[in-house]
This record gives C-alpha cells, structure tokens and sequence, in this order.
C-alpha cells in the first residue's frame, strides 16, 4: 500500500536562533519511514538543535525563535492545533547519558505509561515486558524488575532509558548520541538495537562518532556552522561525497 506520505519526518527551510544567534540556517531534509538517519558534525554546528526541533525540546529555552516547518507524517508539528504532550508520546527521545529515574526497574519503563492516564495492571505489565524485551535488556532483568534501576550499568542503564522511550508507542525515536558515555560492549549493544528497532520505528541520531553511523545508518546529514552541506544515503556520503567540506570532515582534517 502506497504511503500518502513517503516521508516520515520532514523539515522545511527551518531557522532557529537564539536570541541574536542564528542556530539553525534553511535546514531542507527529510527522512524516510522505517529508516536510521544519522546527524553528523563538529560540536556545536546544531545537530543536536535540529534533533530536539521534532519533539519541541527547544520550546524550553528562553529566546528561542523558530521559523519554517516540521513535519511528522505530513503534519507540521509547530501548527497552533498540535498539543506538545500528545506529540511527545508520538516521539520518543533518549538522551546522551543515561538518565534513570531514582526508581526500580519496572517504574521506570512503567513511567510513561502512567503518565499518560493508563493505570491497567495487566497492560502495564505487558508492556513493560514487551518494550525491555525489544531493548535487549529483558534477559538481563526479568529477576529482578523490583530492584533499583541505579544498580544497573551504565549500558544497561541506557537500554532501559530505550526501553521507556518504548514503552509509550512512539513512531519516531530520537537518539542524542546514546552510546558516547558507554563501552565498547555496551556501544555494540546499543547500535545492534538500533539496527534492530527502524523495522518498527523511524530514528534520528546524533553521533560523532563516524564508525557508528556508516555502522547503523541508512542516510547520514552532515551539519556545519548551523548549516546542512550534504545529506545522501550513508554509503554514498562517505565513500564519495559531493562537497569538499563533507570529506574534510571525515577524513579527520577538521572537527
């Protein structure tokens, strides 16, 4: 069945600034549906600020001023009609550290659930069950779901941060560079997840790290200076890229 729209995620010469500071200058790209798209570049050139534009992260910061268009199935998210916390169960985000909640293991995946009014036991369960099964950590803890998320490693940890983005049924996840505070196992674990997860969800991630996006990564765009200088199919950006800064970038001439 053809797709009304083919694209899952959309933006439209988006700007953002920062008070007088132009963040985010004309960013045109969409991503398609069921696919890992990662966002490469040196710090600070806004990868992690177009990241946060699709679940409205930036609306928390004061003096903050967007203009253009996000699009999540064809529908501009910065539209008046769009509640936030409706969007945001539809987008699920997990953060550069993990960040647990001071609570056992099963409250934290539960979290979300709760949250959003529902309150059936068996549901809840289920769900739990179901969402730490597709992070890869149900083996690890189905033993022990009432003991304190804060003993579990820090790449076990991040997992289950994967499994509550989970837990609330999003159709988009969004990823800020999610294996840079774990080890090399714990990183191969985050990124065979990921792998595994864009058959039923479309993701964004934020790496600086080369190897892991030509790794999980169907298309890869490469932010510099708040600008977008390329975006193509991973393979294609990395082993012949249109724009000289892009290869710069990658052979580690800068960045």
């Amino acid at each position: 069945m053809t797709e009304i729209y083919p694209h899952k995620i959309e933006s439209k010469d988006v700007n953002l600034y920062y008070e007088n500071f132009h963040a985010l200058k004309g960013i045109s790209m969409s991503v398609e549906k069921n696919t890992v798209c990662a966002l490469i570049g040196p710090s600070g050139c806004g990868k992690s600020t177009f990241l946060r534009l699709f679940n409205r992260m930036n609306d928390l910061i004061d003096g903050v001023k967007i203009e253009g268009k996000c699009l999540i199935d064809g529908k501009n998210i910065y539209s008046k009609e769009v509640k936030i916390d409706e969007l945001r169960k539809r987008v699920g985000m997990v953060f550069q550290k993990p960040n647990p909640f001071p609570k056992s293991i099963f409250e934290n995946v539960a979290y979300g659930l709760r949250v959003n009014g529902i309150s059936h036991k068996t549901l809840i369960e289920e769900r739990v069950e179901r969402s730490l099964k597709q992070a890869a950590l149900w083996e690890e803890v189905k033993d022990k779901l009432k003991k304190s998320a804060m003993q579990l490693s820090g790449g076990q940890q991040q997992r289950l941060c994967i499994a509550r983005a989970l837990a609330i049924e999003p159709s988009v996840v969004l990823m800020d560079e999610p294996a840079s505070a774990l080890d090399p196992i714990s990183t191969s674990k985050i990124e065979e997840l990921i792998y595994e997860l864009k058959s039923q969800y479309t993701i964004i991630i934020v790496t600086h790290n080369m190897q892991q996006a030509g790794r999980v990564s169907d298309s890869t765009a490469f932010f510099y200076m708040g600008e977008l200088i390329e975006y193509d199919l991973t393979k294609k950006l990395f082993t012949n890229p249109s724009d000289t800064r892009t290869q710069d970038y990658i052979t580690g001439r800068f960045g």
